[in-house]
């Protein structure tokens, strides 16, 4: 009989190393690359290490003064539907479960930030050709996005073999009794 690894033994290794990554290269971000919006090439001009805060969300999305107390929140909630579907996860499901631990690690990353630092989420990774710029980024918001993505193709995945198991079982199921039966229009009942 094979047994599976517990979920805990994926999440919470996968969760702890992103979040002490993300940290760690923030800390040495705000120490090493100030003041902000001074670019530092890494790999030329099209990577580089540009200390930015980010008072808002993903991609520059803000919603003025209380911006970071509103995605303070949003993240909270989030993080409890993610612990929900964590709990929900069938134990063995690793891609699932690394999907959520990263999620939450970025989550909590940024949390922390927003909960830090009253000017925002410290981003530093600048990457793209010229004038074109993608925004500037952070180890959370890898993890976020990869996680979510991930996520995605496993939801999908199981909603997909769901609907392929569900005809099964209903053309397995017993027909139901005469007497419950309704009566044809040209029968009386």
């Amino acid at each position: 009989m094979e047994r599976s690894l517990p979920n805990g033994l994926v999440f919470w290794p996968a969760a702890l190393l992103v979040l002490a990554a993300d940290v760690v290269t923030k800390a040495i971000a705000v120490t090493a690359l100030a003041p902000q919006l001074i670019a530092h090439e890494v790999i030329g001009t099209v990577v580089q290490f540009t200390l930015v805060y980010n008072p808002g969300a993903a991609f520059g999305l803000h919603v003025g003064a209380y911006s970071r107390a509103v995605f303070s929140v949003l993240t909270l909630a989030a993080l409890g539907i993610l612990w929900r579907l964590y709990r929900a996860t069938v134990p063995g499901d690793r891609r699932r479960t690394l999907a959520l631990a990263l999620v939450t690690a970025g989550a909590i990353g940024n949390l922390i930030d927003r909960l830090r630092w009253p000017r925002g989420v410290v981003d530093f990774v600048d990457v793209g050709i010229g004038a074109h710029r993608w925004p500037t980024f952070n180890i959370a918001d890898v993890a976020v996005t990869s996680g979510a993505l991930l996520l995605a193709i496993v939801l999908w995945r199981e909603d997909r073999a769901r609907e392929r198991a569900e005809p099964a079982v209903v053309a397995q199921a017993p027909a139901a009794p005469a007497s419950l039966v309704a009566p044809s229009s040209g029968e009386s009942a």
